[in-house]
């Protein structure tokens, strides 16, 4: 099986900055895309931001100029580097990874996530 294990989440300020880590483990062939999302209290889970294998990234219009998505394919691991954080942004990340666990099947799997809480 593939685990995802996430970390760097915590209290910020508002203005401030955290970088979360999500690092892939167990049985992976490759590993297609990455991604960040999050849910607020009472709210569905949305994309923040997208990384492909070749380093094509995609980004919510909320987190544009603000988030930076990256990844260590070497490490199996991807990385959101968040900066000007508002109070809005306070929610459960999750990292999600598309997965090749064998040369011919591939799924989805998710993180188990951790909080992220702007706040003064």
């Amino acid at each position: 099986q593939v685990q995802l294990v996430e970390s760097g989440g915590g209290l910020v300020q508002p203005g401030g900055s955290l970088r979360l880590s999500c690092a892939a483990s167990g049985s992976i062939f490759s590993i297609n895309d990455m991604g960040w999302y999050r849910q607020a209290p009472g709210k569905e889970r949305e994309l923040v931001a997208t990384v492909s294998s070749g380093g094509s990234t995609k980004y919510a219009d909320s987190v544009k100029g603000r988030f930076t998505i990256s990844r260590d394919n070497a490490k199996n691991t991807t990385y959101i580097e968040m900066n000007s954080l508002k109070p809005e942004d306070t929610a459960v990340y999750y990292c999600h990874a598309r997965v090749a666990y064998t040369r011919w099947a591939m799924g989805g799997f998710w993180g188990q996530g951790t909080q992220v809480t702007v706040s003064s």
